[in-house]
């Protein structure tokens, strides 16, 4: 039987695929709520983020053995139904960190020099230049909580600009990381990088709790992950009320605008559409990842991938 393979709108540049894998049924669909008749004997599907693939959607996938996640996050999979199907996950956890850490390194600077609040003011037909003295990134301490791929890659590309670079203690953090509790980076950081995957325990982790902890030093603050991860509508009210001094959100995806109802205004706010990894070489990356791994898959157990310290299977 021909392997089947589900891709889902956007995840790689679909005539590359089929040309390098000749011989693989391949079909695009919007989504995974309402599959072709295909999708009854799919084995493999693959997806990035914006994709929901959760109980409904796996019902309708009924041989599914292989799930590809083209990136990082899986917050959009529901990972414990895969679990108790049987289903394997692969991702991408490292093709992308330096292009999202360059995006930190882009909002650190701009918050600092405060170039969001300039633009922002002269959209709306204002000049403030007197209201954007920034501050140089030599002079600032920088909190990095979450040390996966992003965070490590964040820290290395800010340490040469930075006064300090501090990861927050976690269990998990490899040990050689220079890191503190996250109590003394509250109260110390001027910069807060928040690179923290989104699940049960990190939703809202940010809140008005630690927006208190951290008014004192009015510290720019930097979400590389998913905005979930934050109290937004609370970070926007600090923002405005003085409590910090900037905040630069990446992950708007096209649900967020009007669930959110963020209002750039005349504020030191940067919000981009999710672009963090969206540089042309590593759609390169992930694009040939994503052929070796379908190619590996159908080949079979004794297939080796061609890009092994890319791949990450769990």
């Amino acid at each position: 039987m021909t392997p089947t393979v589900l891709i889902a709108k956007g995840t790689a540049d679909l005539s590359g695929l089929r040309l390098a894998l000749p011989g693989i049924e391949i079909t695009e669909v919007p989504d995974f709520d309402s599959l072709p008749d295909i999708a009854a004997r799919t084995a493999i599907v693959a997806l990035r983020s914006g994709t929901r693939l959760g109980r409904e959607q796996l019902d309708q996938l009924r041989i599914l053995q292989h799930v590809i996640r083209v990136g990082s996050g899986t917050d959009n999979i529901d990972l414990p139904e895969l679990a108790r199907r049987g289903i394997t996950l692969h991702r991408n956890a490292h093709a992308s960190a330096t292009a999202v850490a360059e995006w930190c390194l882009v909002a650190t600077l701009s918050l600092a020099r405060r170039v969001p609040l300039g633009h922002n003011a002269l959209a709306h037909g204002r000049h403030m230049k007197d209201a954007c003295l920034g501050r140089a990134l030599s002079e600032l301490d920088v909190a990095v909580w979450g040390a996966g791929p992003v965070g490590r890659s964040a820290a290395k590309l800010l340490t040469p600009f930075a006064r300090q670079v501090t990861f927050a203690q976690w269990p998990s953090n490899p040990p050689e990381l220079p890191q503190l509790p996250a109590q003394a980076l509250r109260e110390r950081a001027d910069v807060h990088v928040i690179a923290v995957p989104l699940q049960a325990d990190t939703r809202r982790l940010f809140n008005e709790a630690f927006l208190t902890e951290v008014a004192e030093r009015q510290p720019l603050v930097i979400c590389a992950g998913r905005i979930e991860t934050l109290d937004v509508a609370a970070f926007v009210r600090a923002l405005d009320a003085g409590q910090i001094g900037g905040l630069a959100l990446d992950a708007i995806d096209p649900e967020h605008a009007e669930q959110l109802n963020v209002t750039v205004g005349l504020r030191n706010l940067l919000v981009t559409p999710h672009i963090g990894a969206q540089r042309a070489d590593v759609r390169h990356t992930l694009d040939a990842w994503l052929a070796q791994l379908i190619a590996s898959i159908t080949a079979g157990p004794a297939a080796a991938p061609k890009y092994p310290g890319l791949l990450e299977v769990r």
